[in-house]
């Protein structure tokens, strides 16, 4: 095989890796006050306000740190009554990671008699198309007069999703690459 070829073969081996590895990202739920019950009547709002700041796409997960508390996944009925009788997730252990595998609407509350009646509960809308977790939310005339409480913007980290879903990007790289050597006869 000609160097030439061997170059091209190498730039289509690392273009077709570098384009199929895929970032995930971790957001830390109520940045670093957690997930708790709002101290006040104009913070009940404030895990909707922290989530309308923040890109959410499929594969990302949200991460609940609280004490002695509980997060619930319900329906959307079961957020507006703040009662689950039939929770998608319920989870107690003060360090919860939830994994959004789907776009749509995701519903949270607290688990604790009284917690979601004083706020404690938060809709998350997971993006239908992959857009970046740093680009900005788009702006609307009510957020920058908003009386809400300020949480941070952008609460996130990388998390170990990534490395996941780069092993899955790898596993599909070796199986590309054994192909290609299989057709061009190099091995």
């Amino acid at each position: 095989m000609s160097s030439s070829k061997k170059i091209t073969l190498v730039i289509l081996l690392v273009s077709f890796y570098m384009f199929s590895c895929v970032s995930s990202t971790e957001f830390e739920v109520g940045g670093v006050e957690g997930w708790m019950v709002p101290q006040s009547k104009t913070q009940g709002d404030m895990f909707n306000h922290w989530a309308s700041h923040n890109r959410f796409k499929v594969g990302d997960t949200v991460r609940f740190n609280y004490t002695k508390d509980s997060v619930l996944v319900v329906s959307e009925e079961e957020y507006k009554k703040c009662k689950a009788t039939k929770p998608q997730l319920y989870s107690n252990n003060e360090d919860t990671v939830f994994k959004l595998d789907r776009p749509g609407l995701f519903y949270f509350i607290s688990g604790i008699s009284g917690h979601c009646e004083k706020g404690q509960k938060m809709i998350i809308k997971v993006m239908e198309t992959e857009s970046s977790p740093d680009s900005p939310p788009p702006s609307s005339p009510s957020s920058s007069s908003s009386s809400s409480p300020s949480l941070p913007a952008s609460t996130h980290k990388k998390s170990s999703a990534l490395k996941t879903a780069v092993q899955f990007s790898s596993s599909v790289f070796v199986v590309f690459a054994v192909l290609v050597v299989s057709v061009f006869g190099l091995a």
